[in-house]
């Protein structure tokens, strides 16, 4: 009997001179190729000692040597951390004073002598500047990177992320029924666009960081910085100046102090080259993160005493978090942080714990294994003939 034969025994109710029965038989069967019948050739590792063990064993050689590596190398960098959070409520005006244990951090190859400190000052606009003096005792090779560092700041909120419209950013003079809806509530500021729209560009860090570290003996010694180059690339590309008149757009609300009396011709912001911006508008993964602010590739940092001025702005106590200043090297690897080289370490203790136990295992209970030469499917022959796995009517079609 042919599967067609078959087919008539199964559904009587189709005529022998039905031209449907042909075709619904051909339509609803798979083309014979590998792929589509099953027969594609595979690989599955049969486990045992002699093939589990120089795995474990080359996986603890990889890891263990990487995962030093990944320990010793940012454990290299050199870094000084200060968190200037409460500096305008426990720094005085008239001198400088130590700051508290929990909020400065600091690595150097040499010993400090001196522990950091801090003074308020005022700028000439009024704004109150913390003043922070630290030492650097041992010569530092470029390069110096100068970060702000923020806690409890939740920049990867889904509707935070969205709150900004690419075009307007591109440079693109965007009408207001055009702009983008997650840019809600912000879209709109007395009657003009609100340019840049959202709460990423609104809620902007605006603590300014100065571009010289100040040494204590002399100006001739001061350490200069820049804010050039401190964006992305791809950022930096991606930014143009507006086209907009400043008659049609007004600032954020919350960089009044920047824009007292909105924007006028002379001093609506060209974004292509604000990489402070640029850098701000890039959102963290995390609610506690670093941003670049200023850095230094070309000149070495000598032993000394400097001063870092910061312009004290930005509400961060509101919602609990905090703010730090951050002075530091970077490796290959990146910053100072073994989390991933912690990793591989454990990952390679695990390998040999666990290949350890396998070889004791083996020792105090052998495991007789059968030989693998046998561990191979019958041939199609040998299926039809097995009455213990079909039944006679399915052996007639195969």
């Amino acid at each position: 009997m042919n599967i067609t034969s078959k087919f008539k025994t199964l559904i009587p109710f189709i005529s022998e001179d039905s031209e449907f029965e042909e075709s619904a038989v051909k339509s609803n069967r798979p083309p014979n190729t590998a792929f589509r019948q099953q027969r594609l050739k595979s690989w599955q590792p049969i486990l045992n000692p002699r093939t589990v063990l120089p795995l474990l064993i080359m996986i603890a050689c990889i890891f263990t040597p990487a995962g030093v590596g990944l320990i010793i190398s940012p454990l290299s960098v050199q870094d000084v951390t200060i968190n200037y959070t409460d500096c305008s409520s426990l720094a005085t005006t008239s001198n400088f004073t130590e700051i508290p244990h929990k909020l400065a951090n600091y690595h150097f190859k040499s010993r400090v002598e001196s522990r950091p400190l801090w003074k308020l000052g005022e700028s000439s606009d009024g704004d109150v500047i913390c003043q922070i003096k630290f030492e650097v005792p041992n010569n530092i090779d470029k390069s110096i990177y100068v970060y702000y560092k923020l806690t409890n700041f939740h920049q990867n909120h889904r509707r935070y992320v969205d709150s900004r419209d690419w075009n307007q950013l591109k440079g693109h003079a965007v009408k207001l029924d055009d702009i983008v809806n997650s840019c809600k509530p912000l879209r709109e500021r007395d009657e003009k666009i609100v340019y840049p729209c959202g709460l990423i560009a609104n809620s902007m860090f605006n603590d300014t960081f100065s571009t010289t570290l100040q040494n204590e003996d002399g100006e001739a010694n001061s350490y200069n910085l820049t804010n050039k180059k401190i964006a992305w690339k791809t950022d930096r590309k991606r930014y143009k100046k507006t086209k907009y008149n400043a008659t049609e757009i007004a600032p954020p609300p919350n960089w009044i102090k920047k824009f007292p009396d909105g924007y006028t011709d002379d001093n609506i912001p060209d974004l292509s080259t604000w990489e402070e911006l640029q850098v701000w508008m890039r959102t963290a993964g995390q609610p506690d993160f670093y941003k670049l602010a200023l850095k230094n590739e070309q000149d070495e940092l000598y032993q000394g005493t400097y001063i870092m001025e910061i312009t004290d702005n930005y509400p961060i106590k509101s919602y609990g978090g905090t703010k730090s200043f951050v002075l530091t090297t970077i490796t290959e690897t990146g910053g100072r942080n073994i989390s991933l080289g912690v990793v591989f370490i454990i990952v390679a203790g695990i390998s040999i714990i666990v290949a350890f136990i396998f070889v004791i295992k083996l020792f105090l209970q052998p495991r007789a294994m059968g030989d693998q030469a046998y561990l191979n499917f019958a041939d199609e022959d040998e299926l039809k003939n097995n009455s213990d796995v079909f039944d006679p009517e399915m052996r007639e079609i195969l």
